[in-house]
């Protein structure tokens, strides 16, 4: 057999070998213990079609301005790209990585003018080529390529968060312009209020108690007036942060209370949150990747094995370099490997199993987590609906209590304390009626997140 056919048949064997030697644990998706069928407060849908991941962020909104704003965070926000650059971080490593399962291939050339044998001219192509045999390579591809799927679920709850994000928090600004109109009108009711009083004190109708309580009303409502302002400010920054925006004025669209989102959204069987949620499925991907490096770990306790080769042109004589005879080449192995380092790498493969041991703990806590974060916002999406009805019954009520009570103050049957004490609880019952409107639409912004929606 001449040296070619056996540079062929050692490469053969080299390809060969690993298949079947891989070392290291098998990945099964670990058990949840008592996985509910359903939840508690509300029925779930079997179809998965029906899934809310179907259901697009754009589909739940019917503001333009809204949406624009939600657009803008998708291009812009700095979390969403810092979360793209780590994704093209993991692609990178990956792609080194995977690179050490094939041989290395180089070159180096020499010339030397001293014509000696010691040194002489050369041009020689080399390959080295460290053979996966127990899977080391393999199972650290393996990890890595899980850590980039896991970046990527990463990405998509970060997206995921943002819409809720900005969603919410332009409801709130909403909330307070219409905070700040109410807050206007109550100061406008109070002053004239305070301009009736005070006449009525000039010519000795009422006492300078009245005055004095009216005074104090139209103070606490102007106190209020800019408390508004100013979180309306506070929360004009936080959407241009959310959008990637300098500081400036945000555009208005709807009030909360024309906002049409939509109530009803597919709420699918606790166990698609397996597949709907980005940060379930990120748990169970930085699982699997630890699962992967303990293989990694009992790879190391074995022996690596080595191909070299070599293969070129070499003389002293410049001039001959090239000739026929100059040819050389060789094919060499190696084997090298751990003799004994006190328990080094045994310690290495139990720290590597304790990992992987808390990312799966990690895997099943977020599950839980998951079915009681859709739990509690069902809840909230109920109870917040039910809170508004009331809310706004308690408003009207407070409206025609103060009218009564004008009425008796105006006919002298009451003091001016029960007209006060009308204006306060219809000016809380306004404000709270406002709140409850912008937390019934974040309710459901909540939930649409929590199901594993807006990616």
């Amino acid at each position: 057999m001449n040296k070619h056919y056996k540079i062929v048949v050692i490469l053969l064997i080299a390809v060969l070998l690993p298949i079947g030697c891989k070392v290291g644990p098998k990945y099964s998706r670990p058990v949840v213990e008592k996985n509910p069928q359903s939840y508690a407060n509300q029925a779930a849908d079997a179809n998965v079609n029906d899934s809310v991941a179907n259901v697009k962020w754009f589909d739940i909104f019917d503001d333009p301005v809204l949406k624009d704003l939600i657009q803008k965070g998708l291009d812009n926000n700095y979390d969403l790209r810092i979360a793209l650059a780590r994704i093209e971080q993991s692609k990178a490593v990956l792609g080194i990585t995977k690179a050490d399962l094939y041989p290395s291939i180089g070159y180096n050339g020499v010339i030397n003018s001293k014509q000696t044998a010691a040194y002489p001219t050369s041009l020689v192509a080399n390959m080295s080529w460290e053979l996966d045999f127990w899977g080391k390579v393999r199972h650290e591809t393996g990890a890595l390529r899980s850590e980039l799927l896991a970046s990527d679920e990463a990405r998509k709850a970060v997206v995921s968060g943002l819409v809720a994000e900005i969603a919410s928090t332009y409801f709130q600004l909403r909330d307070y312009d219409n905070r700040l109109i109410i807050t206007q009108k109550t100061i406008e009711s109070r002053k004239k209020s305070d301009e009736i009083i005070g006449q009525r004190f000039k010519k000795g109708y009422v006492s300078q108690l009245d005055k004095v309580q009216v005074e104090q009303q139209v103070a606490i409502a102007e106190r209020t007036f800019q408390q508004v302002k100013r979180v309306i400010t506070i929360l004009e920054n936080s959407l241009n942060i959310l959008t990637g925006q300098m500081p400036g004025p945000i555009p208005r669209g709807k009030w909360n209370y024309e906002q049409t989102v939509a109530k009803q959204i597919p709420v699918a069987l606790p166990s698609t949150l397996l597949e709907n949620r980005p940060d379930v499925k990120r748990s169970e991907l930085e699982y699997i990747a630890a699962n992967e490096r303990i293989g990694v770990a009992q790879a190391m306790r074995f022996p690596s094995f080595n191909i070299a080769a070599f293969a070129g042109f070499a003389s002293p004589d410049i001039s001959k370099v090239f000739d026929s005879g100059s040819y050389i080449q060789n094919v060499g192995g190696g084997v090298f490997g751990p003799l004994f380092n006190f328990g080094k790498n045994k310690q290495r493969v139990v720290l590597n199993q304790q990992i992987a041991e808390e990312s799966k703990l990690n895997y099943q806590k977020s599950i839980i987590n998951a079915v009681a974060e859709v739990e509690t916002a069902l809840v909230t999406v109920d109870t917040y609906n039910e809170e508004w009805n009331a809310a706004f019954r308690q408003t009207e009520a407070a409206r025609t209590y103060l009218k009564l009570s004008q009425a008796r103050y105006d006919n002298g049957y009451v003091s001016y304390l029960e007209v006060l004490d009308a204006e306060r609880s219809l000016f809380d019952s306004e404000l709270n009626l406002s709140l409850l409107s912008q937390e019934k639409l974040s309710a459901v912004m909540q939930l649409y997140k929590a199901l594993g929606g807006g990616w």
